[in-house]
This record gives C-alpha cells, sequence and structure tokens, in this order.
C-alpha cells in the first residue's frame, strides 16, 4: 500500500510540476472536469427544485374540493384574474375579506386594501419599465407590496393580488368568486402517468449521459504528452504497473482539482440562477440544493471514473522505455462488442413496448433508464469504429482535404471522442422530440376551429345585470383600434332543475352580419347549429337561476356564416324582445378579427376587457392549453438541451484547442514549408466536420429508432417530425461551425515560428 501511495503521489508531482506543459494540461483538465460536475450538480439538484416548486405551488392552492364554508370572520371571498400580456402568462387573484380573521395568502404579510395591488418583483420591474405601459393600463392601481418567495413558483413568475371591495359568492351560476377558509391543498395530485414517468426518465438519462461522456473525454486532455512523459520513466527503471499508477496519480489530482472548481462554479450558477429564465422555468437559489445522496455519488464518483477512464485508456497503449507503440499503425478496431452494447438496450426496452398506460413502477422505471442508456453509449462505442471504417477508405483531394483525411486515418479514436458528446446528445434529443411529439395530442387541447380561427380574438366580460350592454362592449373596442370587425352579443344560462343550457341574445343587425337570417324581427327566436333538446319550443326555464322565462314556440333554424360564428353561435339564439324585461346577470361576448398590422392590438383589446370588468377575459381562438405537467417537463427538457449544448461546445473548444497545443510542432513545421495557413486551417475544419457528420447520422438513425420504441411503449403510433429531426442536426452542426470559429486565433498563434523551438 505504502508504495501505491508513493506511485499515485508521484504522478500528482508530476501533474503539478512536470513542466511548462504540464501545468497547461492540469488546467485544460481541471475545467473540463468542473464544467460536468458543475452540470451534475444542478441535475443532482433538481428533486429539490421540483419539490420545492411543488410545496409553494400546494401552499397557495385557493381551488380545492370539499364543502363550501359559511360566511364568518374567518372567511375570504377569491376570484381569479389571470391575464396575458405579449405571450407572457399573468396569474391573478381578486380578494376580499369577509371578516378580521380572514386568511393570507404565502408570501403576503396581510391582504391588500380594495383597489390596492401586491405583485411578484418581475411583474413590479414590467409595470414600471417602459415595455409595461400597456399592461400598466390594465392594472392601473397603487402598487401597495411585493409577493414573497413563499408565493411564488419561481422568481420569473408574473403574478398579482387584487384587493376588492365588490366579490360576491351568492352560489348563483354566475357567481365569479369562491369562498374559503385557508390556503393551501393537502395533496399535490396522483403524480406523473406513464407517459411523463417514460418522458421523465429519458430526460435525465439523455442529458446527463452527454455529461459522463463529456467528464471522460475531459481527463484524457493531454494524453499523448503523458504517455510520452511515461516512456522516460520506463527508461528510468519503472515497470507497466508503475506507470498506470502514476498515471492514475496525475488524473486524480486534475479530477480533485476540477471537483473542486466544479463546486465553487455550482455556487456561482446557483446565486445567479434567480437571474435565468428559460421558457418561463426558474428556480430560487435556496432551491438549488444538490440532494446529499446524489451529491456523496458526484464527488466519489468522477475521481473514481477519471481514474477508471486513464487505466482503461493505457490499455491499448504499450509504452516501452524507447517510444510509444501508438505510433505504429494501430489495428483495426472490433465491432462486435460495440453491438452487443445497444442490442442489450434493445433487449431491455422491448419487453415494455405493450404495456400501455399503466402504472410505472420502480422497476419500470430502472429498465427504461438502463435501456435508454446503453442504446445512447451503443452511439460512444460505435462512432469510433465508423469513423475509421470511413476514414480508411478516404484518399486524393486538396492539400487540405489529405492533411485532414491522413490526421484522421493516423488517429481517428481521439477526433471521435471528442464529438461523440454531440452525437449522444442528438440522438436523445431526437427520441426525446420524436416521443413528445407523438403523444402531444394528449396533453395539448387546442380549439377545434383554430384553423379557421388563427386571426380571431373571442372576448368574453363577466358584468352584473345593470352593467354595460352589448353596443357599449362594441363601442368600445372599435374605439381601441385593431379590429377590423367586430361583432358582439349577449349569454344568458337557461336552467329547468339540475339541466342548463345557453342561450344566446343578439339584435337582428348582428344576426343579418353573421348568419344567413332573413326578415329578422325583434322578439324572435332561431336554432343554431347545436340546439339542445332542453331548450325545446314552450319550455319553462329560469334565466340565471333567478327569472322566470318561457321559450318561444316558433324558432326558426339559422346557419352561420363561417366556422368562427358557428363556434359561437350554437344553441338558441333569441332577440332581445324574446326575453323578461328585468334581465338577469348575463356574460357579454365579443368578436374581432384583428389587424395583423398591429402586434399590440390584442393588449389593448384585454385592455378594454379590464375596465369593463376586472373578471373579463380576452384571449386568441385556436390557442393552446398544455397540461402543467407535461409543460413543466417540456420546459424542463429545453432548458437542459441548452446547458449540455453549451457543456458541449465548451468541451469540444477545448479539446480542439489541447489538440492545437499537442500539434504546434507539426503544423509550425507545415508552415516553414510554405503550406498555406488557410489550408490548415480548412483541414482543421474537415477534421472535426466528418466525425461530426458521421455522428449526426448514426445519431439521427439511433435517436429516431429509440422514439420509435419509446411511442410504442406508451400505446402511441409511430411518427416522425422531419422538421425536428432537421433542426437537431443543424443544431450539431452549428456548435461545430462555431468551436472552429473560435479555435482560429488560436490556430494563428500556433502556426508562428515560435511554434517550432523544442524544450
Amino acid at each position: 500500500m505504502s508504495a501505491w501511495l508513493r506511485e499515485l503521489g508521484l504522478g500528482v508531482r508530476l501533474a503539478r510540476s512536470g513542466g511548462r506543459g504540464s501545468g497547461t494540461r492540469l488546467a485544460l483538465t481541471a475545467f473540463g472536469v468542473a464544467l460536468g460536475v458543475a452540470l451534475l450538480l444542478v441535475a443532482a439538484s433538481v428533486p429539490q427544485m421540483s419539490a420545492g416548486r411543488d410545496e409553494r405551488t400546494m401552499a397557495r392552492d385557493d381551488f380545492f374540493g370539499g364543502s363550501i364554508p359559511r360566511a364568518s370572520a374567518r372567511t375570504l371571498l377569491v376570484a381569479e384574474a389571470g391575464t396575458s400580456f405579449r405571450d407572457e402568462e399573468i396569474r391573478g387573484r381578486l380578494l376580499r375579506a369577509e371578516g378580521p380573521q380572514a386568511p393570507v395568502p404565502p408570501g403576503l404579510e396581510r391582504l391588500p386594501e380594495p383597489g390596492t395591488l401586491v405583485v411578484s418583483p418581475r411583474l413590479e420591474r414590467l409595470l414600471r419599465s417602459p415595455d409595461g405601459a400597456l399592461l400598466r393600463e390594465r392594472l392601473p392601481q397603487p402598487i401597495a407590496g411585493t409577493i414573497g418567495d413563499a408565493g411564488l413558483e419561481g422568481p420569473a413568475e408574473y403574478a398579482y393580488y387584487l384587493g376588492s371591495d365588490s366579490l360576491r359568492a351568492d352560489g348563483g351560476p354566475t357567481s365569479s368568486a369562491r369562498r374559503i377558509d385557508h390556503f393551501g391543498a393537502t395533496s399535490s395530485g396522483d403524480g406523473l402517468d406513464i407517459v411523463l414517468t417514460t418522458l421523465a426518465v429519458v430526460v435525465f438519462a439523455a442529458l446527463l449521459l452527454p455529461v459522463a461522456v463529456f467528464i471522460a473525454a475531459a481527463v484524457r486532455f493531454g494524453g499523448e504528452a503523458r504517455d510520452r512523459r511515461l516512456a522516460a520513466l520506463r527508461l528510468l527503471g519503472a515497470d507497466v504497473r508503475m506507470t498506470r499508477r502514476i498515471a492514475a496519480g496525475e488524473t486524480l489530482l486534475a479530477a480533485l482539482l476540477g471537483l473542486l472548481l466544479g463546486g465553487l462554479l455550482f455556487l456561482l450558477a446557483r446565486e445567479l440562477v434567480g437571474q435565468i429564465a428559460l421558457r418561463g422555468l426558474s428556480a430560487f437559489p435556496s432551491d438549488v440544493t444538490p440532494a446529499a445522496p446524489l451529491a456523496v455519488a458526484v464527488a466519489l464518483g468522477v475521481p473514481a471514473a477519471a481514474v477508471g477512464v486513464t487505466l482503461l485508456a493505457l490499455r491499448g497503449v504499450a509504452i516501452e522505455p524507447l517510444g510509444l507503440v501508438r505510433r505504429a499503425v494501430p489495428r483495426r478496431r472490433r465491432v462486435w462488442w460495440r453491438i452487443v452494447v445497444p442490442a442489450a438496450g434493445a433487449l431491455l426496452l422491448l419487453p415494455l413496448v405493450g404495456d400501455g398506460r399503466t402504472v410505472a413502477g420502480d422497476g419500470y422505471k430502472l429498465q427504461l433508464a438502463a435501456g435508454v442508456v446503453l442504446v445512447l453509449v451503443g452511439v460512444v462505442a460505435l462512432l469510433p469504429w465508423v469513423v475509421e471504417a470511413v476514414v480508411r477508405r478516404l484518399d486524393g483531394g486538396g492539400v487540405s482535404w489529405q492533411l485532414a483525411t491522413r490526421r484522421l486515418q493516423l488517429d481517428a479514436g481521439t477526433s471521435a471522442r471528442v464529438v461523440s458528446g454531440i452525437a449522444v446528445a442528438v440522438a436523445g434529443a431526437i427520441a426525446l422530440q420524436t416521443t413528445f411529439s407523438g403523444v402531444e395530442a394528449g396533453y395539448v387541447e387546442v380549439d377545434p376551429d383554430a384553423s379557421a380561427l388563427r386571426d380571431v380574438a373571442q372576448l368574453l366580460v363577466r358584468v352584473p345585470g345593470d352593467g354595460p350592454t352589448a353596443a357599449d362592449l362594441a363601442a368600445q373596442v372599435r374605439g381601441a383600434g385593431g379590429a377590423r370587425s367586430v361583432a358582439t352579443f349577449e349569454q344568458v344560462t337557461a336552467t329547468r332543475g339540475a339541466d342548463g343550457d345557453t342561450v344566446t341574445v343578439a339584435d337582428c343587425a348582428t344576426l343579418r352580419r353573421l348568419t344567413d337570417v332573413r326578415g329578422c324581427r325583434d322578439g324572435e327566436a332561431f336554432a343554431g347549429p347545436a340546439a339542445g333538446s332542453l331548450l325545446r319550443a314552450g319550455s319553462r326555464m329560469r334565466l340565471s337561476g333567478q327569472v322566470p322565462w318561457t321559450v318561444p314556440r316558433t324558432a326558426r333554424d339559422i346557419v352561420a356564416r363561417d366556422p368562427a360564428t358557428a363556434a359561437l353561435l350554437s344553441g338558441l339564439i333569441v332577440t332581445p324582445g324574446a326575453l323578461p324585461q328585468r334581465m338577469p346577470p348575463r356574460t357579454l361576448v365579443g368578436w374581432a378579427r384583428l389587424d395583423r398590422s398591429d402586434p399590440d392590438a390584442i393588449e389593448r383589446l384585454r385592455n378594454v376587457t379590464a375596465r369593463l370588468d376586472p373578471l373579463g377575459t380576452a384571449y386568441r381562438m385556436g390557442s393552446e392549453t398544455v397540461a402543467s405537467d407535461y409543460a413543466n417537463l417540456r420546459r424542463g427538457l429545453f432548458a437542459g438541451a441548452v446547458a449540455v449544448l453549451v457543456l458541449i461546445g465548451a468541451s469540444m473548444l477545448v479539446g480542439a484547442l489541447e489538440q492545437l497545443r499537442e500539434r504546434r510542432r507539426p503544423l509550425a513545421v507545415l508552415v516553414a514549408f510554405g503550406t498555406p495557413r488557410a489550408a490548415i486551417a480548412r483541414s482543421l475544419l474537415w477534421q472535426t466536420a466528418i466525425p461530426v457528420a458521421l455522428g449526426i447520422v448514426l445519431a439521427v438513425a439511433t435517436g429516431t429508432a429509440l422514439g420509435a420504441v419509446l411511442l410504442r411503449m406508451v400505446g402511441e403510433p409511430v411518427s416522425f417530425d422531419l422538421g425536428s429531426i432537421a433542426g437537431m442536426a443543424a443544431a450539431g452542426a452549428a456548435v461545430v461551425l462555431l468551436v472552429t470559429a473560435l479555435t482560429l486565433p488560436a490556430l494563428h498563434r500556433t502556426l508562428r515560428p515560435e511554434g517550432l523551438r523544442s524544450e
């Protein structure tokens, strides 16, 4: 044991003080490991981030089942008043205390006074900025305070509470508020179903595997110089096992420094995470805390994996006192075991096909994760063999092409290792995108008339019985500008016993514009395309549960002029004269075609709605409603993909710089003998582009196959989004071009005559 420790210590000393190049190699390796460690620690914090978000969401929940409490000193009236502003969702609530002991939402010290706002910090910044001028018209009340962290999903959330003195909860059908005596739900739901569970497992496997591949590549930076130094130690009397332990000591120091630096980078990123929002997904710094078992696994696993990769790499190199056998023509790689790896993954996944949407247990998750990891590891295993098999047959071409292909023929493994991370990431992203596209219909609710209503906005405003009329709404919508055509009418609920239906109230002028009606007179009734049997002629009903009414005995059929109108004018349609003089509470409906050239038209119409009633809504017809769990998972995938792409780009850049440093003398010799600098730069591009192109082809094949299997696992038909697949491949190619461009300054310095010097 003492000899082992002495040899490991010698490796540490060589890495720390083995010449000018040793420090550079140590810094590059430590930096590469640090990037991977920081991302692994962020991934280890995901459970805590999700748990914190769920806890805050549950704690502020004001919509839960059970009996409605009686009005008392401990009750509060709450009404939803959310809105949208330029594609950003804003959570809003109106509050009215019914007594001095009414519950206070989390994040607030006290309830807002009537007519005052308490807003989230991000919404406050928006309202006080020039960009929020239109929104300020919608929320003109004075800001009395900000919502604390305990009342927000994340720091990027837009939310507000508005005090009110007009809310009511009389139990009628048009009641807008609900009475509660506490905030907070007792349960967050049933958890993820098997489809989302499958997606979550695949997301983690597909995003973390490239990080592991990158760390494995980072610990091999400077391998050629290290092996030459080990050959010198053989000349001094060290045996093969001793040199391997010395190499392990060098790698161990770099891994430990990378672990320390990665922890510092993680702490820095933790403080900055509150300022970052990706597609609305954000987290408080206090939530970014790695789970203790996962943090220990990273702390122990990264150094162990680094040493293991180093020892594994040395098995393919014969280090002798007089040099390295690696300089000779390499033996062809064996392919059989490289096929066994993805085949084993497929064997784990195929039994899961056809399980349908059953409950997923821990065994299912482990089998799924292992299968996905093995399939993606197959990309890493197969890529060096594919690159070697292809470049072996490349010949001829210009100077830059020959320089690139000859270098790849001599050492295809190094280039394949550098690009294997991006190949794995593209394969995983394609599989995930294929699966997300296949299951999207089950979690995204789209207006059935979306194609016909793409440019239509529907305004729904709740007003009391003596409030504005349809004519008032039409006048205000026209006055706001941005609406090419406007039609307004009213809707009221007609009930009989426990059953009810909607009655549309519109004057003859409106009906003539929207339908094919002829000879319309006030007092008539008409049957729309979906008139129910409840509203048959002569039926005795109650309007809004309050006013008695008898359905007219004559009701002619009418046809809407377009699908948009048909979607709105369904059921029984009556003119104002067919209703009692005492109008019950109703809903005003405004229908407007927007001017495409005016991007703020919808915002001004939302302002009109808010002025008429704070609980009114205005939204684009044809918009999507996405299930929250699915949306969070999709946003998490986007955030993780961005982080992984940044890491891969950094790894390729560090690897390219390390390769330039290792080859500075041969490159300087080429320039000294008259090789054009542009030809050398193009050769570096070809040297990276060829493995990347082959890796992307392999990734597309693997990703589509894996996506097809995952779709069959969740019981969905197999289909491919070719546009998304092409986009993933293009993103990988773009990373290569960007990295190559960033290495040009370093290449220019490498090609100077000083590169001919030797120490």
